[in-house]
């Protein structure tokens, strides 16, 4: 089986690292570097193609922020802190938020739909997250390439020890999402204060 999904990932590579860019991203990303550290892939086509991925993913986020406010409402009741946070930091960091929201656990989807809720230009939106795509597919394929074969060390030993590996990997995933919860409190709570002041 394993077998099996290197050789679709082979010869359909770049379609799958589309469409995983679209929904999701940095392993796909990673998966690419390898690959193109191994000759299956090219590094640069990768990461046109990744990053485009990435951008054609977050402009659909954007759009339906901006032409379906139903779904988004609906979204709300699940979701409203974190519509609150994207709202906050677009407000108090205009731009930016924009480009670094890819490196964001947790609000790469919210941030696209909050800015598309509000009056902000589309095209600025989507120059904005063209460069941000490419840049982010760089900075993650790239490190991928380079490092190819310890990566690839590192996942035979995560095989081999994944009674060790898989605890880890959950503690630092806890880790990440415990700290960017904190986060977001602390923001509410910053904005709290400022209202009531």
């Amino acid at each position: 089986m394993e077998q099996l999904l290197i050789g679709w990932l082979k010869e359909y590579g770049y379609i799958v690292l589309f469409f995983w860019s679209i929904l999701e991203g940095e392993m796909g990303l990673i998966m690419a570097g390898i690959f193109s550290h191994m000759g299956d892939m090219s590094l640069p086509v990768s990461i046109l193609v990744g990053g485009f991925g990435g951008f054609i993913g977050d402009q659909i986020y954007f759009y339906i922020g901006r032409f379906n406010k139903r779904y988004i409402h609906n979204k709300l009741r699940s979701q409203r802190r974190k519509f609150a946070i994207a709202h906050l930091l677009l407000k108090k960091y205009g731009w930016p938020v924009i480009f670094v929201q890819r490196y964001m656990y947790g609000m790469r989807t919210v941030i696209p739909m909050a800015i598309g809720l509000t009056q902000y230009s589309s095209r600025q939106f989507a120059l904005i997250n063209f460069v941000s795509a490419i840049f982010w597919a760089s900075m993650t394929i790239i490190p991928a390439y380079y490092y190819g074969a310890e990566i690839l060390e590192i996942l035979k030993w995560v095989k081999c020890h994944f009674y060790i590996a898989i605890p880890l990997i959950a503690s630092i995933a806890w880790g990440i999402i415990y700290n960017m919860n904190r986060l977001e409190k602390k923001l509410l709570e910053k904005r709290r204060e400022r209202q009531t002041v």
